[in-house]
Formats: structure tokens, C-alpha cells, sequence
């Protein structure tokens, strides 16, 4: 061969090398770097390497524990097998191959039984690597204060060492299985082998072999004990209750116990047979024994008899205590155990009350559906097609000296709405890089008005004295593709006039772009070529990716769940999101779950992120949540105190919707924490119905909770509150409010407001019904009808002020063309049977006031009219007939006795 044709194939080989070890890199390696570049780039990258490390020294530390068993056990067997080894030249010839065998396993036993030992301890612990963070959660769960009612045990001990003992105590027993079978075939070919040469058996070998079965006794016998705590989650009396019952705490537990005992008479007994040869009686009663106690545990013959002649007969005094267990853990796992009730006596209204309650509230009751609200911002705040408002949000801002709620939103850049002229590479990563700004409007409007705005324009403009130093919006909820800025093309900042003004970011997220290596690792990992080729970075370019701050949480904090709603916070500085996450569990004993698998949660973290410089920040909002203390243990620095958050953004967190949601399914049945109130569901309540928006007419919906600012708690404080009114079940009136409080001094807390139960308070559907009848509305929705425009009615606010109860509901008309614009028309008011509809708040209360009096008045009329006339003065006093009642025809006063 030729010197260039080696060198050839020399370069040929190097380059089929290189081009192996790069896909390789890519296929393994990819994307942990550019993970870890991320997480750098967010000043998280020691919690990227801890993470990482602690799955792989979790698994390797249980794999160890394993091979440690596996290469023990087959080292202790590998001394008392092979003792024939030599011996007659027949004998020998015979047993060749299996001396072969022995041979290898005790000379050679580092290439033989450690490879063996690795493998089978790798197959023993791999459901650990799925569950490392459970193994962390067992090594630093710290308690939660709190005792389950059947053992005593700790809930710190459910939630975080349970599922691990349970883990463990299933693979140990599978290790020793294995185990013991094969060093029982080891041992097995031994005896045979020391029998055809007529010497004994190694006593150590049989001292081992009793070692095993004795672990394997005491394993199969904790798996009885832990039995027990299963208990705890029986669903057998769903839906009544949730967890053990009289059944399972007076039969099935002592079965339980009595497997155990009986289990261990039947090992040891059999055991002494084995080695002793002596015992038979005693090995077949306690198996016989054994075979009773588990067919009694095992089926459902004992069990079902109990409950269906002494249970079932006498349920709600058997399963009183155990009702009542299941209300109280249900109540502590969804942190419903300290709901304070306070009642709601409901009195008539006078107007003087009714003004003073519009003077207080009427800046802050929202009458805008945020729904048809974001079809309003699109469309006279968009702007440019590109941009689009990503839901809206409520808040309460100060204004003009006043804390008022407002309606807000961030206009974010959606690329998909570019033309497709204007989809090029460049556009989409260069120069279209965010979005800008937000519009934001008072909770309250007036009919037949236009909307009255506080930040409009696509540069803001406010004329109540909200600015923001840098309004660009690089991380959002929309769907954002990477982009590299700075750039030498310039980023469009906001259109101007028939151009747009450009800018540079400079802010300090993403990942730096210093060298053709970087870029390189970025096309690959994006599969784009621009990414490579492109000329136009410059040295201070940074990529940034993964800019949907949803995706962004969930990368970094994977265990936490998230809630639907987040949203944006305006500062002097920046624009802010603050996402709510929250902890949860499927081990809290004895509680009922809200969804298949879960029955615990807390709204224990706040994460906040910076939609221009990207930074993401974890604060626990709950430090008494154990679950949350224990990741604050587990990732040391990750979740930050509340205090820390910066007051601008600290007065702006409120209770999230999607978890109280969840507490009121709870709480609308475990309200009733009188068992037998409970067993009987006499006060069992539900969400209260409202007509769903639109025409009249329409089907019912429960009503979402919602936000309102009032001074409902305390009388002399106006605060923000989270609201969702309850009735009785399959009945349409109102029983009681709930109430969260969203301020910082009252986050979490929830009252109850219960009205009077002889009291009738209309609930939601019952005034969509008195709004339907009301025949002025009719007429006006009829008239609007014919002229073309469409009539659609909003959700109800239902607002307590006071004494009072009064139902809100906005009428919006939109054209019945293609372009429809909502707009608020007028506003229905109503209290008890009064309802009017007039074009603002203060109009309509007003005319409830007045119709309040003159109902009142007409009372009082009709109660005179029906009194007696007054009866003339009798001549004697004895001679006075007695006073009829009023209503009654008056009665001719008896002559007075003779003498």
C-alpha cells in the first residue's frame, strides 16, 4: 500500500472518528450543555449540577447498598462450595464441568460473581433512579406538626418515609428472593456433589441458608406491619367518607396482626423441621393455621359479613369516630382546618345605607367579563396585527392616592400573526424579539360611555401617573422562538408612524454567543444553519430561549405544579409575571383527593420572573407547608423567604383561583364537620349557578370565583379579596360566601359568611329569573334586537355590602357584522326582588334605593289600612271588650251582667 493511500485512510478513520464521537456528543450530551448554559445564565447553574448529581448518587447509593448484598452473599457461598474439588481420577472425570463452575466462582470470582452482582443489583434498584427525589424527601422531610388519629404517627412520616419504606421493603425482599435462589442452586449442586463422595455438608452452609430464609421471614413479615398504613387510604366507603372504617379498624386490622403472628409460628416451624427433622405436628397446624388466617385476610368473605349484619344495621353509630377522622384530615390537607365562619345577618337596606356602600365600592366592582375585555384590548389596543393581549389580569393599584381595582394586560409579540412576506429568519430572530407595553383600565365603567383607560398607547401613556422605565416584554406566555440580541440589524422596539423605532437589549438573560462554538452547539441543538451563518451578532450577543415563563418554571422546578392564571405586575422599573406553584402529595392519610391520585395541596411558592431581563425567583409564600420546607432543604438557596420579595411586587401577590377551586369542591360537602350532619349530608352545599353569559334564557353554570375589593373583614379596611358564593345542594338560593384574603397580613385566610337558614337570600339563578320576567329590560333587549346590534349578558358579581346582598349584571351590545367590538351598554343592579338596569352603578343603585323605599312605604300603607278603626271609650272600664287583632272584623262588646 502506498504512503497516501494510508495516510488516506488514516484521514478517513479520523474523520469517521470524529463524526462518531459528535454524534454521540449530540445524542447524549446536547442538551445537558446547553441545559447547563441555561440554567448559568439564570445564576442557577449549582442547582443544575445538584439536581443532576442527586438522581445519579441516589441510584448509585441504593445500587451499592444491592451489589454490597449480592457480592456478600455470594462470597460467603463461594468458601463452602467446591470443598470436593479433588478427588478420584473417575470421579473427577464426572464432575469436570462442574468443578469448572466452582472453580471460576472461587478463583476468578472478580470476573464472575462482581459482574453478576453489579447487573443484578442494577435490575434490583433501578426504580430508585425513577424516584430519587423520594429517596431525598425521606433523608430531610421535616415533620408537619400534625398526628394521624389511628396510629399516632407524624403526617411528616406519610408524606415523606412511607412510599420509601414501601419501595424498599418490595425490592429488599425481591434481592434476598434472588438471593436465596441462587445460592440455594449453588448449594444444591454442592450437596449433590458431596453425596456421590460421601462427605457432609459444610455447617456454614447451612448457618447461611438460615440466615437467608430468616431475612426473608422478617421482610415478608414487615411487609404485614406496613400493611397497617394502608389502611389509611381505603376508598371502600366513598363516596360517604374517605379512609378505614369500622370494618377495617376492628376486622381487618387485627387480621393483619394476626398474619403476622401466624406467619411467623409457620416460618419458624417449618425452619425447624428443616433443619431438625423433627416437628412435623407443629409445622402442619401452624400452616394450616397460616392457610385460615389468610384466607380470612385475604378475602372479602369475614369483612362483608361484618358490614353487612352489624355495620350496615347500625352504620352511623359504627362509623361516627371514623367519619369524623376522614372530616378532620380532609379539612388539614387542604388547609381548610381554621376557617373562620362569621354570619351574615341580612336586614332590610336604607337608602342612606345603600349611597354610603356606593360610595365606598363603586371604583372597584369589576363590570367587564375578561373574556369579552380581551377582545376589547385586541382590538383598540392592539396596535399592529403582530401583537396580541395574553389574557387579562386583576389587580389594584394605588391611584391618586387610592388603592383601586383595576384590569390590565401585557401586549406581547406573536409571530404567528406576521404576514408571510415578513416571516424571514431574520425578522423572526432579529429584529421581532418582544413585545411592548400594556394597557390597563378601572375595574368600573359607565355605560353608553367609551372606555376609560389609565395606560393606553403603544407607548404607554398614562394620565394617572403609571410609567415603566422599560416596557419591552422578552418573556411572556406566548409561544416565543429563540432570539439573539443585541443584533447589528436592531430590534423594533414599537412601530412609529409608517416605521418603527429600534432598540438594543440590555438586559443580562440568556446565553452569551462569544464564539463559533457556541453558535455551533445552537444550530445544532435548534437545527438551524442561520444560527451558524449569520453575520449579523456582535460580541455582546445573547440567545434567549425558553422565553414562555410556563415552560421556563417547569424546567427549572419540575416538581412544583403550576397554576393556569399567571399574571403581570407593572413596576417603575419593569414588567413583572408572577406565576403561583403549587406543593402536593397523594399520601396525606385519611383525607379525601380532589383528583385521581392527589389529596394534598398547598399554595406554598410564588415564583416571579422579570419579562424584560428574564431573572426567575422562588419565595415560599407558606413556610409552614412541610412539603415546601423540604425542597427549601433539599435545593439549600432555591426558595427564598416572602420577606425578601421586593415591596413594590409583595403588595401585589394575591390567593390564586385554581386552588381555591379545588378548596371549595372540598369544602362545599366537609363543611359539615358534625358526623352525623356529615352522614346524613343535610347541609351538603355546591357552587352557586348563575345563567351563562349571553341571551336570556340560557343554561345554568357554577360561578367562578372572582375578585373583589371591599372591607368586608374588617369594616374599617378595604382589601382584596377572592370570592365564591355557595348554595344549598340542588336548591337555587344563596347559603354563604367564602372568602379568601389575598393581602399579604391575610394571605390564605378564609372566612365563611353564612346567611341566616330562615332567611331566603336569592341566589344567582333566581335573579337571572327576576331579570328575564322583568318586563322594561325585555322591551329594551327587544328594541336593540331590531335595530341589528347583538344583546349578550355577563357573568353576575355577587356584592355584600353592609347588610345587604346586592347581584350585579353587565349588558354588552356588539354590531352583528364580522367586526365586533363589545360594548357596555348598562348595568343591571338588583337586591332581593328589586331589579333596574340603567346606564352606571351609581344610577342603578340609586333607583334600587328609591324602589326599596317606595316598596317599604307601600307596606307600611297597606299594614295601616288594615288596622281596626279605633273603638269608642266604654262607659265602665270592666265593660272595655278585648283588643281584636289587626286584620280581624272588630266583635260587639257583651252587655255587662245584672245583679
Amino acid at each position: 500500500m502506498k504512503k497516501w493511500q494510508r495516510w488516506l485512510l488514516v484521514l478517513i478513520g479520523a474523520i469517521g472518528v470524529l463524526a462518531a464521537a459528535c454524534a454521540a456528543f449530540i445524542y447524549f450530551y446536547l442538551d445537558i450543555v446547553v441545559d447547563y448554559w441555561w440554567f448559568s445564565s439564570l445564576k442557577y447553574g449549582g442547582y443544575f449540577i445538584l439536581r443532576l448529581l442527586y438522581r445519579y448518587v441516589v441510584f448509585a447509593a441504593v445500587t451499592l447498598s444491592f451489589f454490597l448484598i449480592f457480592f456478600l452473599n455470594f462470597r460467603v457461598a463461594s468458601r463452602y462450595i467446591g470443598a470436593s474439588a479433588s478427588g478420584s481420577g473417575a470421579g473427577k472425570t464426572k464432575r469436570a464441568g462442574v468443578q469448572d463452575l466452582v472453580r471460576m466462582f472461587r478463583s476468578g470470582s472478580m470476573m464472575l460473581y462482581v459482574p453478576l452482582s453489579l447487573v443484578l443489583a442494577v435490575f434490583v434498584a433501578y426504580p430508585a433512579f425513577g424516584r430519587w427525589e423520594s429517596f431525598l424527601f425521606f433523608a430531610v422531610g421535616p415533620g408537619a406538626g400534625a398526628t394521624d388519629p389511628a396510629y399516632g404517627k407524624d403526617i411528616g412520616f406519610y408524606l415523606f418515609s412511607y412510599p420509601v419504606w414501601r419501595l424498599l421493603q418490595e425490592r429488599l425482599l425481591l434481592s434476598l428472593i434472588i438471593v436465596l435462589l441462587a445460592t440455594g442452586l449453588l448449594y444444591g449442586i454442592e450437596r449433590r456433589v458431596l453425596k456421590a463422595t460421601e462427605k457432609g455438608f459444610p455447617r456454614g452452609a447451612k448457618v447461611h441458608l438460615n440466615f437467608l430464609a430468616l431475612l426473608l421471614v422478617a421482610l415478608q413479615g414487615w411487609s404485614f406491619f406496613l400493611e397497617r398504613y394502608d389502611l389509611l387510604y381505603d376508598a371502600s366507603h366513598t363516596p360517604l367518607f374517605y379512609g378505614p372504617g369500622y370494618t377495617q379498624m376492628t376486622v381487618t386490622l387485627p387480621l393483619i396482626w394476626a398474619s403476622l403472628a401466624a406467619w411467623l409460628l409457620a416460618a419458624f416451624a417449618v425452619l425447624f423441621l428443616v433443619n431438625f427433622k423433627k416437628g412435623w405436628v407443629a409445622a402442619i397446624v401452624c400452616c394450616t393455621l397460616l392457610a385460615a388466617t389468610f384466607g380470612l385476610r385475604y378475602t372479602q368473605v369475614l369483612p362483608d359479613t361484618i358490614q353487612k349484619y352489624i355495620v350496615d344495621p347500625n352504620e352511623l353509630t359504627k362509623e361516627a369516630p371514623y367519619i369524623d377522622n376522614s372530616i378532620r384530615a380532609t379539612l388539614a390537607a387542604y388547609n381548610l382546618g381554621e376557617v373562620e365562619t362569621r354570619s351574615y345577618p341580612v336586614e332590610p337596606v336604607t337608602r342612606q345605607e345603600t349611597r354610603e356602600a356606593i360610595r365606598l365600592n363603586i371604583a372597584d366592582i369589576p363590570v367587564w367579563d375578561r373574556e369579552l375585555l380581551e377582545d376589547v384590548y385586541d382590538q383598540v389596543q392592539g396596535i399592529r396585527p403582530y401583537y396580541n393581549f395574553t389574557g387579562v389580569d386583576v389587580d389594584r393599584y394605588e391611584i391618586g392616592g387610592k388603592i383601586q381595582q383595576v384590569n390590565l394586560a401585557a401586549r406581547e409579540i406573536d409571530l404567528e400573526k406576521l404576514t408571510d412576506y415578513a416571516r424571514k429568519w431574520t425578522n423572526r430572530h432579529l429584529q421581532y424579539t418582544h413585545g411592548y407595553g400594556l394597557v390597563m383600565t378601572p375595574a368600573a365603567q359607565r355605560g353608553e360611555e367609551g372606555m376609560r383607560w389609565y395606560v393606553k398607547g403603544i407607548s404607554p401613556r398614562s394620565e394617572v401617573g403609571v410609567s415603566v422605565e422599560k416596557p419591552g416584554i422578552y418573556y411572556g406566555l406566548s409561544t416565543y422562538d429563540y432570539a439573539v440580541a443585541p443584533n447589528e440589524v436592531g430590534e423594533m422596539d414599537y412601530p412609529e408612524g409608517s416605521g418603527f423605532v429600534t432598540s438594543n437589549y440590555q438586559g443580562n438573560a440568556g446565553v452569551p454567543l462569544s464564539s463559533l462554538f457556541r453558535k455551533l452547539i445552537f444550530s445544532l441543538y435548534f437545527q438551524d444553519r442561520n444560527l451558524f451563518f449569520t453575520t449579523k451578532t456582535v460580541k455582546e450577543s445573547r440567545i434567549l430561549f425558553r422565553r414562555n415563563i410556563e415552560e421556563a418554571a417547569s424546567r427549572l422546578a419540575p416538581f412544583f405544579t403550576l397554576d393556569k392564571d399567571p399574571y403581570v405586575v407593572v413596576t417603575d422599573k419593569n414588567l413583572f409575571w408572577i406565576l403561583d406553584a403549587y406543593t402536593t402529595s397523594s399520601w396525606y392519610p385519611n383525607a379525601a383527593p380532589y383528583e385521581e391520585g392527589k389529596n394534598y395541596i398547598r399554595s406554598s411558592v410564588k415564583i416571579v420572573v422579570d419579562a424584560y431581563g428574564g431573572d426567575i425567583d422562588f419565595y415560599i409564600a407558606d413556610p409552614k407547608d412541610p412539603i415546601a420546607a423540604a425542597y427549601a432543604r433539599i435545593y439549600p438557596g432555591l426558595l427564598k423567604p416572602l420577606s425578601r420579595m421586593p415591596e413594590n411586587l409583595r403588595r401585589h401577590i394575591r390567593y390564586p383561583k385554581d386552588i381555591f377551586k379545588i378548596q371549595m369542591r372540598i369544602f362545599k360537602k366537609y363543611h359539615q364537620t358534625d358526623p352525623d350532619t356529615f352522614y346524613r349530608q343535610e347541609d351538603a352545599w355546591e357552587l352557586a349557578k348563575q345563567p351563562k353569559s349571553g341571551k336570556t334564557g340560557g343554561e345554568s353554570e357554577p360561578m367562578e370565583p372572582y375578585y373583589l375589593t371591599l372591607n368586608l373583614i374588617d369594616r374599617d379596611r378595604r382589601e382584596f379579596l377572592l370570592l365564591s358564593p355557595m348554595s344549598p345542594e340542588n336548591r337555587p338560593n344563596l347559603s354563604a360566601l367564602a372568602i379568601a384574603g389575598c393581602d399579604p397580613d391575610r394571605y390564605g385566610n378564609i372566612y365563611l359568611y353564612s346567611f341566616p337558614k330562615g332567611e331566603q337570600v336569592y341566589g344567582p339563578d333566581q335573579i337571572g329569573a327576576l331579570i328575564d320576567q322583568d318586563t322594561t329590560i325585555a322591551e329594551q333587549f327587544t328594541l336593540w334586537d331590531q335595530v341589528g346590534s347583538e344583546v349578550s349578558r355577563g357573568r353576575m358579581i355577587i356584592l355584600p355590602v353592609g347588610k345587604a346582598v346586592f347581584y350585579i349584571q353587565p349588558v354588552y351590545l356588539s354590531a352583528a357584522g364580522r367586526l365586533k367590538i363589545p360594548q357596555l351598554q348598562r348595568l343591571i343592579v338588583s337586591h332581593g326582588e328589586v331589579v333596574v338596569m340603567a346606564r352606571s352603578l351609581e344610577a342603578a343603585f340609586d333607583q334600587v334605593a328609591q324602589r326599596i323605599e317606595q316598596r317599604e312605604e307601600r307596606q307600611r300603607v297597606r299594614q295601616e289600612q288594615a288596622l281596626p278603626p279605633p273603638q269608642e271609650q266604654a262607659p265602665e272600664p270592666a265593660d272595655t271588650p278585648a283588643q281584636t287583632e289587626a286584620g280581624s272584623p272588630p266583635t260587639q262588646a257583651e252587655p255587662p251582667e245584672s245583679n
